[in-house]
């Protein structure tokens, strides 16, 4: 089964990505075959600044491999790399239906937020569709908010073969067992759009600090404590062992305990969890040749399987000289 997930490089990791999304992804390079892009095309809607999008990028490709993402299980590349998602896009938007786009609620959410509405922002989802289709994915692992953009694109696949053919691998969408849904340091979701976020990488003694000031309530320290509505102990239990975890809950149940306390053992099991990644990474910025021939390996092979997709495409509705005997793959 081919696996295919991106992920946009508009702001360093944290930990909401990995938790959320990017430790299953990679998971599952194990048993299937995955293809994984870096979406610096989709980025473009939000960054305009070039030596910060091309940071951006880099950080990305770092931070996969340094979290465990094997070149020698899964297919990485940058999403520009492969100019025939471009093309493949064109093509689909030609049968997408205006009304389709207006629905979506990404860019109603958005443009509600005052974002500027342009064509890049409401286009987005067929792009979208021209990633997946473009490998053939037959599993797009997706957290719940993306699961609508994943219905667009079996829409527009759906059409285009009811058209033209079963050129098309109807891909399906996937939430991943095992996700996490990751409280931010205000204990809504983790997202750099609300600035509440914890990195994966970076200086330790500042993530130490930033733990440290995470907000709490005010209750006394004598009071029993549900665990499960603290999100203090949400973050410890993505760090923590199954045993860890029972002793903090349990003193939770207790009370009679600061926060401190439990900021510290998240600091602690935080710095531990993440250590050996941040000295992978080190390794792999003193190498930039080898992360180079990684990206490059990774999208001539996903340039190989685009083209090939999209040839299909092309011949089925006509901007080739001749239709082939057979669509299938």
């Amino acid at each position: 089964m081919r696996v295919l997930s991106g992920i946009q490089p508009t702001g360093r990791f944290h930990w909401g990505n990995y938790f959320g999304a990017i430790k299953q992804y990679i998971d599952l390079q194990d048993a299937h075959d995955g293809y994984y892009f870096i979406a610096d095309l989709h980025a473009l809607t939000t960054i305009r600044e070039p030596d910060v999008l091309r940071g951006y990028v880099r950080d990305a490709a770092l931070d996969l491999l340094a979290l465990g993402l094997n070149p020698e299980r899964a297919t990485l590349f940058v999403q520009s790399d492969i100019p025939e998602v471009s093309q493949l896009c064109w093509l689909l938007m030609t049968g997408a239906p205006l009304g389709l786009l207006e629905r979506c609620h990404a860019y109603k959410d958005k443009t509600a937020k005052g974002m500027k509405a342009d064509v890049g922002l409401f286009t987005y989802p067929i792009l979208m569709a021209a990633d997946i289709l473009a490998y053939d994915s037959n599993w797009v692992p997706v957290g719940e908010d993306q699961v609508q953009h994943i219905e667009v694109c079996r829409d527009l696949a759906r059409s285009f073969n009811a058209h033209y053919g079963e050129v098309f691998t109807m891909p399906e969408a996937k939430i991943v067992p095992g996700a996490a849904k990751v409280p931010g340091t205000d204990g809504e979701k983790m997202s750099k759009s609300y600035d509440n976020t914890l990195a994966l990488f970076g200086d330790p003694k500042e993530l130490r600090k930033k733990i440290m000031r995470i907000s709490t309530d005010s209750r006394p320290m004598e009071d029993p404590k549900d665990p499960e509505s603290d999100h203090l102990f949400l973050l410890y239990r993505l760090f923590a062992s199954s045993e860890q975890i029972e002793e903090v809950k349990a003193i939770y149940l207790r009370g009679g305990f600061g926060y401190g306390d439990i900021k510290k053992r998240l600091a602690d099991a935080a710095d531990a969890y993440l250590e050996p990644a941040r000295q992978r990474r080190a390794a792999l910025e003193g190498n930039p040749q080898l992360v180079d021939d990684i990206l490059k390996k990774g999208a001539t092979k996903a340039r190989q399987v685009a083209a090939a997709v999209l040839e299909r495409a092309e011949r089925a509705c006509g901007l080739k000289n001749s239709l082939p005997q057979s669509l299938k793959k």
